[in-house]
C-alpha cells in the first residue's frame, strides 16, 4: 500500500497534517516550471466597425415597387437596390418635355421673324440711299429689327428654362430608384414591396467588409505604453487558436475624463470576412517582454487563505527527469493519461509574482526546473498543506488547453467524466482514488486564479 495508507506511527503519520492511516492520498496534476521571458500583454474588449458604414435613405417619399437586393448581398456601386413607384414623375417629365419642345418651336418662329425683319431692314437702307425712302420708314424698320431680336432672346430663354424643367424632372425619376452609394454589402432590410416609405427612414445598412476598424478603449494604466504599430490579436468569437493579427493604427491623445481611458483604432485587412460590424472582441496588445523570470502556468497560482499569501504547491522530490508516461485504466490509447507517482511530499511556496500573462506567470521564489501543482491545490490545502500526494505529470499544452476551457466546456467535461466514473464503478473498478484531482474533477474558480483565455504561449 502507498505511504499514505501505512499504519499509525508510519512515516506519513509522523508529518505535520498527515493522514489517517486508512485514507488515500490525494492524486494532483503537475507541470514543471520553466525559465524565460513574459510577454507583455494588455486584453481589452473592443467593436468593430466597418471602414465605410452608411444607412441608406429614399430620396422621395413614395411607395415602393419592387425591392431588388435581400440582406447578405453584394452590391456593385450605382446598383438599383429600391425601386419606388413613379407614375406621377414621369408625367411631369412628359409634360416637362412637351413644355421644351414649344419653347424650341418659338424659338424658330422668333429667328424666322428676325431674319425677315433684317432682310427688310437691308432693302430700306438701298431706298434711302437712293432716295426712294425716307429716313422715317428706315428707322420704323430698324425698330422692328430689333424686336424681333428680342423676341429671339426670349425664346432662347424660355428653352433653356424649359431644359432645365426637364434635367429637374429627369434627377426626380431617377430619385425614385434607390441605388448603392458604394460597392458592399447589404444589411438591415426595412423595406417591403407596397411599403410607403419616408425620407427620413433607411432602408438599408451598407458596409463594405473588405477593411474594417476596430476600436477598443487604453486605459490610463497602460497608456503611455502603448504606440502605433505594436502588435495586436483580435479574437473573433473568442477564437484563441486562430487570431486575427494587425497593428495599433492610431491612439487619441485625450483621455476621456469619464473612463479615463483613450480610443485606439485598429484598421484590419477583412478579406476573409471573420470580422463584422458590431461585433464584440476581444483584443491583445502585446507592448513588450519581461524581465526573466521563472515561468509557471497562472492556475498554478494559488492564494493560500491561511496565510494570505500567493505561492504555489511544489513538489520538490520530482526530479527535472521525470517523464510523461501514459496508462490507460481501460487499456484504450484514446483514454491514455499520464501515470501517478507514489506519494511524494507536497509544500507551499510563497512567490513573488513579478508579471503576469493572461495563461503564464512570471515569478520569484522558486527555480526553473521545479514542479508545481497546476491542479489539485484545495484537496492539498484540506489535509493542512504540506502533505503527501499522488503526482500525475502532465506537458504545459494540457495545461494550457484547461486553462482555456470556458465554462460550459468545464461542465460538459465534468459531467463526462462523471459518467465514465458511474461505467467504472459499476463494472467493479473500485481502484480510483477517493481524492483525485488529475482527472475527476476540473480545476474550480477557487484552485485557479484565472481560467481567462489567451494565445499567450510559454516561453522557451
Amino acid at each position: 500500500m502507498a505511504a499514505g495508507c501505512s499504519s499509525e506511527g508510519g512515516g506519513n503519520a509522523e508529518r505535520p497534517g498527515g493522514m489517517a492511516g486508512d485514507r488515500e492520498p490525494p492524486s494532483v496534476e503537475a507541470v514543471l516550471s520553466e525559465f524565460g521571458g513574459l510577454p507583455l500583454e494588455a486584453r481589452v474588449s473592443g467593436t468593430v466597425q466597418a471602414r465605410n458604414q452608411v444607412q441608406v435613405y429614399p430620396e422621395v417619399s413614395e411607395r415602393v415597387t419592387n425591392v431588388y437586393a435581400e440582406s447578405g448581398d453584394y452590391v456593385e456601386e450605382g446598383e438599383p437596390l429600391v425601386q419606388l413607384n413613379d407614375r406621377s414623375y414621369r408625367d411631369r417629365l412628359r409634360q416637362a418635355e412637351a413644355s421644351l419642345r414649344v419653347a424650341q418651336a418659338d424659338v424658330r418662329a422668333a429667328r424666322a421673324t428676325l431674319s425677315e425683319a433684317e432682310a427688310r431692314l437691308a432693302r430700306t437702307e438701298r431706298l434711302v440711299e437712293q432716295e426712294f425712302e425716307s429716313t422715317q420708314t428706315l428707322e420704323g424698320v430698324q425698330a422692328e429689327v430689333e424686336s424681333a431680336e428680342a423676341a429671339v432672346d426670349q425664346a432662347e430663354g424660355q428653352v433653356a428654362q424649359a431644359e432645365a424643367t426637364v434635367q429637374e424632372r429627369r434627377a426626380e425619376v431617377e430619385e425614385t430608384v434607390v441605388r448603392a452609394p458604394f460597392s458592399g454589402y447589404v444589411g438591415e432590410r426595412n423595406v417591403q414591396v407596397g411599403q410607403r416609405v419616408e425620407t427620413s427612414a433607411a432602408l438599408f445598412t451598407l458596409a463594405d467588409l473588405g477593411r474594417v476598424r476596430v476600436q477598443v478603449p487604453i486605459s490610463d494604466r497602460i497608456y503611455s505604453q502603448i504606440r502605433a504599430g505594436q502588435t495586436v490579436e483580435i479574437l473573433p468569437g473568442g477564437d484563441e487558436n486562430n487570431p486575427v493579427r494587425a497593428q495599433v493604427s492610431r491612439i487619441s491623445p485625450f483621455l476621456d475624463s469619464d473612463s479615463y481611458s483613450a480610443r485606439a483604432e485598429i484598421d484590419v485587412e477583412n478579406s476573409e470576412q471573420r470580422l463584422l460590424p458590431g461585433m464584440f472582441v476581444q483584443v491583445d496588445i502585446f507592448y513588450g517582454e519581461s524581465e526573466q523570470a521563472t515561468l509557471i502556468p497562472r492556475s498554478a497560482l494559488y492564494d493560500n487563505p491561511r496565510t494570505g499569501e500567493t505561492g504555489v504547491f511544489v513538489a520538490s522530490a520530482l526530479g527535472e527527469e521525470m517523464s510523461i508516461e501514459t496508462t490507460s485504466d481501460q487499456g484504450d490509447s484514446s483514454d491514455a493519461r499520464p501515470a501517478l507517482t507514489e506519494p511524494t511530499p507536497m509544500q507551499f511556496q510563497a512567490v513573488e509574482v513579478i508579471a503576469e500573462g493572461s495563461e503564464v506567470a512570471g515569478v520569484r521564489g522558486i527555480d526553473s526546473g521545479t514542479w508545481v501543482i497546476t491542479v489539485g491545490q484545495e484537496l492539498l490545502m484540506e489535509r493542512g498543506g504540506d502533505v503527501d500526494a499522488r503526482v500525475r505529470a502532465m506537458d504545459w499544452e494540457r495545461i494550457m488547453s484547461l486553462q482555456r476551457l470556458q465554462d460550459q466546456d468545464v461542465l460538459q467535461d465534468f459531467l463526462e467524466r462523471q459518467q465514465r466514473m458511474a461505467r467504472e464503478r459499476f463494472s467493479g473498478e473500485n481502484d480510483v482514488p477517493t481524492d483525485s484531482a488529475t482527472d475527476e474533477q476540473q480545476p474550480s474558480s477557487s484552485s485557479m486564479r484565472t481560467v481567462r483565455s489567451s494565445s499567450t504561449t510559454p516561453a522557451g
